[in-house]
């Protein structure tokens, strides 16, 4: 594997008190950088001092939208550790999200060590308080100069990473949640199985009306029949009915969420009753209704969040009272504990800071 060259700033920042963090809004003193070029394949990978990019009016990212990205995140223990959590499925799925968009595939060791090597540079910025990490965002977009619906042949792979505490203002408190029978983001066969711009773009006005209804997000339904669940804009869903705990399945217009897999692995390790199935919205209100119903969204940014209210067709749905569920809070208390250090690691998800790709 190529080399990582690491050129350090002569500036650096100091890093924000961990109980000021919000989420996204502050990065880091570097980055990694690599680009394509056709015939040469990816080059010169290299972490440099955070700085903006110059990009020509021309450029086709900001024309035909190839663009992908990911989220990882790495978290400071008790210990003083610093973990990567499941970076290897985090690198595989960059290259899922990339083929989707005909954007070529970076070795996943690369893809590794770009992230763990950039952590490392930047390990004083991971924060220690609880409830906060250091979100890791890889992104690859295209950067040949034309104009006309083509592939690039040339490509800019990047990340950054910054200091964040909960993606929701909510924390750990139940979020509102509006099923949007009017709206579409992804349907089965096109793009919504890739982390890609164009699926969060097509997000954004059903998200708008949502918050000016008092919701914190969308959830999807399906695009042929708005019928059945899909996913909830920044997160996968899930949810519990009786003794089975359901969430729709990978058909190809939801992402396949990381934190989501972590989630079935523990429920199934649990000896859960466990379905990954199409379930309608009917059936979902028909069960929030009868007070049988937890239901919850997983994802990197948040993590585990509790859903305490659906809105759907002009009624809300109190979901478990509007507290969080038992099996959420063990959930969430589980993959925490895992991600910090302070709980065991049956499935080996995380990664000391330390330990280089291959090493």
């Amino acid at each position: 594997m190529t080399e990582i060259a690491i050129t350090r700033t002569t500036t650096p920042k100091q890093p924000p008190a961990d109980e000021t963090l919000a989420f996204g809004k502050v990065f880091t003193d570097h980055m990694f950088m690599m680009e394509y070029d056709e015939g040469q394949g990816w080059h010169d990978p290299r972490i440099v001092p955070y700085a903006p990019f110059t990009m020509d009016p021309a450029c086709c990212v900001l024309h035909y939208g190839q663009a992908i990205f990911d989220g990882a995140k790495a978290f400071r223990g008790k210990d003083g550790q610093i973990r990567l959590f499941r970076l290897k499925d985090h690198a595989a799925r960059v290259n899922r999200s990339a083929g989707f968009l005909c954007i070529p595939e970076i070795d996943p060791a690369m893809i590794e060590e770009s992230i763990r090597a950039l952590v490392e540079v930047d390990q004083r910025w991971v924060p220690s308080m609880e409830g906060t990490s250091l979100y890791v965002r890889p992104t690859i977009i295209a950067t040949e100069t034309f104009l006309g619906v083509h592939p690039s042949h040339s490509y800019l792979y990047y990340v950054i990473v910054g200091p964040v505490g909960p993606y929701y203002k909510e924390g750990m408190n139940p979020v509102r949640i509006l099923a949007s029978d009017t709206h579409v983001r992804a349907v089965k066969g096109g793009l919504g199985a890739a982390k890609t711009a164009g699926n969060y773009a097509a997000s954004l006005l059903g998200a708008e009306e949502a918050a000016k209804a008092g919701y914190t997000q969308v959830l999807w339904l399906d695009g042929v029949e708005h019928k059945y669940l899909d996913e909830v804009g920044t997160m996968n869903i899930m949810l519990k009915i009786g003794d089975e705990v359901i969430t729709p399945p990978l058909n190809g217009a939801i992402l396949a969420g990381v934190t989501r897999d972590s989630v079935l692995q523990l429920l199934r390790g649990w000896g859960m009753r466990v379905s990954e199935r199409p379930i309608s919205i009917d059936e979902v209100t028909a069960a929030a209704a009868a007070g049988n119903l937890e239901m919850w969204g997983t994802g990197t940014a948040a993590v585990i969040s509790p859903v305490g209210e659906l809105g759907y067709k002009g009624e809300r749905y109190v979901i478990n009272g509007g507290k969080t569920g038992a099996l959420t809070q063990k959930l969430y208390d589980t993959i925490v504990g895992i991600q910090y250090g302070t709980a065991p690691d049956p499935y080996g998800w995380t990664r000391l800071l330390g330990n280089r790709v291959g090493g």
